[in-house]
């Protein structure tokens, strides 16, 4: 399959002045379209960062990155925003929804960066709201829900653009178990219909869901595991 993420020699350096931090330290990763993996690692170990890399939020010190076929390790500003608007959806730990929006128009939101004419944009939303299974939801506001509900409307907004890549961020770091074992299965669903996913956790019960395990630490990867068919 086509690799949906490859990067090679990867850093990442903050600080400068003799205060600077090396939060990579030259990662090499390739993800295949449809794969589930889960990055895992302690605090500290790069997983963030290399997660805002690869989701376009910011920028690698040196190396190279292709999103989809498309290299991305040099583009700023704009050119960023556009990747990451067409590429790639985003699934956090806090939600991160407009609390005085209803829940349709937060998963409006990126097809209205995205230019979608009103009518298209709410057809789109709805949709997505159906396959989270909350679209009864669609006209109530964040506040309203329970956390699943949240989390399940961060991922309908996610999946709007039809993205080539689902990132989460420890997202069943806020629910209870029960929430989040249910949260787990609709990303498991959503990697069975073909979504490549890539997800951030510390829990290795969460990573064990995932069809390979990469373990980074002091910004290296450091292990690789295939789940056993």
């Amino acid at each position: 399959m086509p690799n949906i993420i490859e990067t090679s020699g990867l850093t990442k350096v903050f600080g400068s002045n003799g205060m600077s931090v090396h939060a990579l330290r030259g990662i090499d990763l390739a993800v295949s379209r449809g794969e589930f993996v889960a990055l895992v690692g302690p605090s500290g170990s790069g997983k963030s960062t290399l997660m805002a890399i690869l989701g376009c939020l910011d920028s690698p010190t040196e190396g190279r990155y292709r999103l989809d076929g498309e290299p991305v390790e040099g583009l700023t500003g704009p050119a960023l925003a556009r990747i990451r608007n067409e590429k790639v959806g985003f699934v956090f730990q806090s939600y991160n929804l407009l609390p005085k929006e209803n829940v349709l128009r937060n998963v409006e939101l990126p097809l209205l960066y995205a230019g979608l004419p009103r009518k298209e944009r709410r057809a789109r939303a709805f949709e997505m709201l159906e396959k989270v299974g909350i679209p009864e939801k669609a006209t109530v506001l964040p506040a309203q829900l329970s956390g699943g509900q949240r989390q399940r409307v961060a991922i309908a907004r996610a999946l709007a653009n039809h993205p080539a890549l689902l990132l989460a961020d420890e997202p069943t770091g806020a629910l209870d178990s029960k929430t989040g074992a249910e949260v787990l299965e609709l990303f498991c669903e959503l990697n069975r219909q073909g979504n490549t996913v890539v997800l951030v956790t510390h829990d290795p019960k969460i990573a064990a869901l995932a069809s390979r395990r990469v373990e980074l630490q002091d910004g290296l990867v450091v292990r690789e595991e295939e789940r056993a068919a």
